[in-house]
């Protein structure tokens, strides 16, 4: 898988996740003291159990890449820098905020045909979503950009200190053979005749046959 497709499979899982992040705030904004019980109940129902499991993967995301950037820094014994070329913070902002303003209004469209309701219209969906998606992804974007393109150096530096483990691993064993097995064939170029295995005579082994 080429790079680019690797980083837009990441920001779309981000942009998903990110996206109940920005519900949050919508139905905090709209409804204010009662936003957690309009939140769960009727064909919101759902949402508590999701938003709780997308906070949770985004945070073990988060958790697991910083790990890795720590653990190439600490066996590498260097800072892990970014890899040039990467997204520039612009880009990286405005692909969120597209994926999670359309994640919002498809999951407000099916609550809504769920519900049995009228549809929301698409500037009443555009303001709500930009009023809650926005800040969110604003934030998330500089976090995003600052960690994907460490995330990929770690995993190529990774690589690297692997890929020259087992290559030291592999002259160990030719290392640490005896000595007399090492120079026995170099011994026996040089020296066939003393190399010979011995048997009974060829007048005995006559009388024998």
């Amino acid at each position: 898988m080429s790079r680019s497709l690797k980083l837009g499979a990441a920001l779309v899982g981000f942009g998903v996740l990110l996206s109940q992040l920005g519900h949050l705030l919508v139905y905090q904004l709209q409804f204010g003291p009662s936003a957690e019980t309009v939140q769960s109940s009727g064909a919101h129902a759902y949402f508590p159990a999701v938003a709780k499991t997308s906070i949770g993967l985004g945070a073990a995301a988060l958790l697991a890449s910083l790990l890795i950037i720590g653990a190439t820094r600490f066996v590498t014994g260097r800072p892990v820098r970014a890899i040039r070329g990467g997204p520039t913070y612009v880009s990286v902002l405005g692909a969120l905020f597209t994926i999670q303003l359309i994640s919002f209004g498809l999951q407000e469209t099916v609550e809504s045909i769920v519900a049995g309701g009228a549809i929301p219209t698409a500037p009443h969906l555009l303001l709500l979503g930009t009023v809650g998606q926005l800040p969110v992804a604003v934030v998330a974007a500089l976090a995003l950009k600052w960690i994907l393109v460490r995330v990929e150096s770690a995993v190529l530096g990774l690589g690297t200190v692997v890929a020259s483990t087992r290559f030291a691993l592999a002259t160990v064993p030719a290392v640490l053979l005896p000595r007399t097995l090492r120079l026995e064939p170099a011994a026996i170029e040089a020296c066939p005749a003393v190399y010979i295995k011995r048997g009974p005579p060829p007048s005995l082994r006559s009388l024998l046959s």
